[in-house]
């Protein structure tokens, strides 16, 4: 229920105050910032007990006002608002609209089209979670990024469309200042460095407390160690794989211009594109205000026969699912890239060494000593690398990367018999047969 408009005033001289897009007061109230396109201006819509109203600002206690609509990222449209609550006739209609907007603009997957849909619906009520998981697109040039980023990212919870941004460097502080949706195309940042920066806004970026320090000089031009929050959702669009595996496993990816693009997909956008975006924003809004702080990661959808990485960032977004069907198909996607996680890890070095132990351990002498696991390497994958197989190497990958314990015994070193629960544990999670025709299936794990 609508309470009368109050005069914001952005026109005439604002209350002094701090800048705000959103705010939980502590009498439970909820504070959104909104956008008057029309009128050129800018308000809070405060939520209480089922009704809303317009403020010019509100106390809490400091007094908070909304940014300016003279504000640059306001302006320009790098940050999207809604222009005020809208009502819908349902949940299950607000995601049937959702869907039906981005399958008019966007050619992916059926399934990935619904994810989208209800990625668009957790990211309005994600701080309600402690970790998230990020959606991710792969394509090359003309492959649909764009249309990918700018049509889900439109609905989403305060998007920030960083693609155009000629620097990383603002980043930091536009997320920090508006705890939105980070939308961002890594071919836009060509520098090794900038992609660096990125890295760190997505590695630190999808669980609660880990912002990035960054150093910053102030006026005094002294060095002052500031911490920017990043955590929140994220649209991101890339070329190729990330080489950190671990930051591959946070993505729910599609691989999008593999066919031949729908015919009734528009190739330029229409007139109309903002103005639906705005009518679903502005109910996604009202979804907010009835769901915040309301919604939980529901331990029962946790799946104990994948890795914990994928539980962590999948369980918040199968939490807000109620239909049963997407439940389903987003788990079986979860089943699916917890075995290529295995499957990938089998092709790496450690791999190779367990299987060397395995078969030590079913031979005739199963002493597990380095030098003897350095042998068994050697004569297998000794033309596989450029180096020279030593005990040494073979030595840190036992101890360092796969964390088994070794002791010095009669002048050699050999793996700890207590590890061999910790053996078999490996041999889940790189997904090495534990016999001929026996595949090991990993029920926890970590990436």
């Amino acid at each position: 229920m609508e309470q009368p408009l109050n005069d914001t005033g952005n026109k005439a001289k604002q209350p002094n105050g701090i800048p705000t897009v959103s705010a939980i007061l502590p009498d439970g109230e909820i504070v959104e910032m909104v956008y008057l396109p029309h009128e050129k201006r800018t308000a809070f819509v405060v939520w209480h007990n089922d009704t809303w109203r317009y403020e010019a600002s509100v106390k809490s206690p400091a007094r908070l006002v909304p940014y300016s609509p003279d504000n640059n990222l306001v302006q320009n449209g790098v940050v999207l608002f809604p222009s005020q609550p809208q009502e819908y006739e349902s949940e299950e209609q607000l995601i049937s609209e959702v869907q039906d907007f981005i399958h008019r603009y966007v050619d992916v997957s059926p399934l990935f089209e619904k994810i989208a849909s209800y990625y668009v619906l957790f990211s309005w009520v994600y701080d309600s979670f402690n970790e998230l998981p990020y959606l991710r697109v792969r394509a090359d040039y003309g492959g649909g990024k764009t249309r990918f980023l700018l049509t889900i990212g439109s609905l989403c919870y305060k998007p920030i469309f960083a693609s155009g941004a000629s620097t990383v460097s603002p980043l930091f502080r536009i997320i920090d200042s508006f705890r939105g949706t980070l939308i961002i195309d890594e071919g836009d940042f060509r520098l090794s460095d900038e992609r660096a920066e990125i890295v760190k806004i997505l590695n630190n970026g999808n669980a609660r407390g880990f912002p990035v320090l960054r150093s910053e000089v102030t006026p005094k031009r002294e060095f002052n160690p500031t911490a920017y929050t990043v955590f929140g959702p994220k649209l991101v669009a890339t070329r190729g794989f990330f080489q950190d595996r671990a930051l591959e496993s946070r993505c729910i990816t599609e691989q999008m211009g593999l066919g031949r693009l729908r015919e009734e997909i528009p190739i330029n956008l229409p007139a109309s594109f903002k103005q639906e975006a705005l009518s679903l924003r502005n109910k996604l809004l009202m979804f907010r205000f009835r769901n915040a702080g309301k919604l939980v990661p529901d331990a029962g959808l946790v799946d104990r026969s994948v890795e914990p990485r994928l539980n962590q960032v999948f369980v918040p977004l199968l939490s807000i699912i109620q239909d049963r069907k997407a439940q389903d198909d987003l788990r079986d996607l979860m089943k699916r890239l917890n075995r290529d996680l295995i499957t990938e890890r089998g092709f790496d070095m450690e791999a190779q060494v367990l299987e060397v132990i395995r078969d030590i351990l079913a031979s005739s002498d199963p002493q597990l000593s380095v030098k003897a696991i350095t042998s068994w390497f050697a004569d297998r994958h000794g033309d596989d690398y450029e180096r020279k197989i030593t005990a040494k190497w073979i030595g840190n990958v036992i101890r360092k990367r796969l964390n088994l314990k070794t002791h010095k015994s009669h002048g050699v070193f050999v793996i700890l018999d207590s590890e061999k629960p910790k053996i078999e544990r490996l041999y889940e999670k790189y997904g090495i047969s534990l016999k001929d025709g026996e595949e090991a299936e990993g029920e926890e794990g970590s990436s």
